[in-house]
C-alpha cells in the first residue's frame, strides 16, 4: 500500500531533477519562453493548439506528465481544465483504437500476463471502479493504461467518466508544478506569495499522496496491487 505511494514520490522526484538539469544545462528556458510567448500571441487559437498537441500526445504514448506541467507554466492554474479535458478526449481515442483495432491481439498478447489477467477479472466484476483506481496509482503509466482498458470489458462511457473524474488529483499537481515553475521563471514573486504556494504544493501533495494510498489499499483488498507490483511477470 505504502510502496506504490513511494514510488510515485521517487518518479517524481526524478521528473523534477530532470528538469532542473535541462533547465540549467540546456537553454531550456530560453526555448520555454520563445514557446510561451508564440502560444500567447495565439490567443484563444494557442489553447486549442496545446489541447490538440495534448490528445495527438497521449495516443501515441509520450509521457504526459510533462505536457500536464508545460500547461500550469503556459496557462497557470487555468492548464487544469485544458489537462481534464485534452487528457480525456486522448484517453478516449486510445481507447476506441485499441478496442476496435487492435483488441484481437492485444488480447492475445496479454492473456498469459498476470497483471492482464487479473484487473481484467476485477474489470469485469467491478467495472468503472477499477478505472479510478488504476487512473489513482502510479505503477501503471497513464497512456499504457488507456489501450490497457479497451481490451477488458469496460463500456466506453463508465470507463471516460471513471478516467475524468481519475485523472484530476494527479492533473492538479503537475499543473501546480508549471505554474510554480513560471512563477520562479518571472521571479516577480514576493516572499509571501512564494509561502502561499509552497503551501499549496504541500498540501496538493499530502491530499495526493492519501488518494493514493486509499486507491492502493482498495487494489490490494482485490488481489490487483501486488500483481501490478510485480510487473505482471
Amino acid at each position: 500500500m505504502i510502496r506504490g505511494s513511494l514510488i510515485w514520490f521517487v518518479l517524481v522526484a526524478g521528473l523534477l531533477v530532470a528538469i532542473a538539469i535541462g533547465w540549467f544545462a540546456l537553454p531550456a528556458r530560453q526555448w520555454v519562453e520563445a514557446f510561451d510567448a508564440w502560444i500567447a500571441a495565439l490567443g484563444p487559437w494557442g489553447v486549442v493548439l496545446f489541447a490538440l498537441a495534448y490528445v495527438v500526445a497521449v495516443v501515441l504514448l509520450a509521457p504526459a506528465e510533462f505536457l500536464s506541467i508545460a500547461a500550469g507554466f503556459l496557462f497557470g492554474t487555468s492548464g487544469f481544465p485544458i489537462v481534464i479535458v485534452a487528457a480525456t478526449v486522448g484517453a478516449a481515442l486510445a481507447f476506441l483504437v485499441s478496442r476496435y483495432a487492435v483488441r484481437t491481439r492485444l488480447r492475445r498478447l496479454l492473456q498469459d500476463k498476470p497483471r492482464y489477467s487479473a484487473i481484467d477479472r476485477a474489470v469485469a466484476e467491478e467495472g468503472w471502479k477499477i478505472v479510478v483506481l488504476l487512473r489513482l496509482n502510479p505503477l501503471v503509466p497513464f497512456n499504457l493504461q488507456n489501450y490497457f482498458f479497451g481490451a477488458t470489458e469496460v463500456g466506453f462511457l463508465p470507463y471516460m467518466v471513471a478516467t475524468f473524474f481519475g485523472i484530476m488529483p494527479g492533473a492538479a499537481f503537475y499543473v501546480y508544478l508549471g505554474t510554480l515553475g513560471r512563477e520562479a521563471g518571472s521571479g516577480g514573486a514576493g516572499a509571501a506569495r512564494w509561502i502561499l504556494l509552497g503551501s499549496g504544493l504541500a498540501l496538493t501533495a499530502l491530499v495526493l499522496f492519501l488518494v493514493i494510498r486509499r486507491a492502493n489499499a482498495r487494489l490490494t483488498e482485490l488481489g490487483i496491487a501486488r500483481t501490478i507490483g510485480r510487473g505482471g511477470r
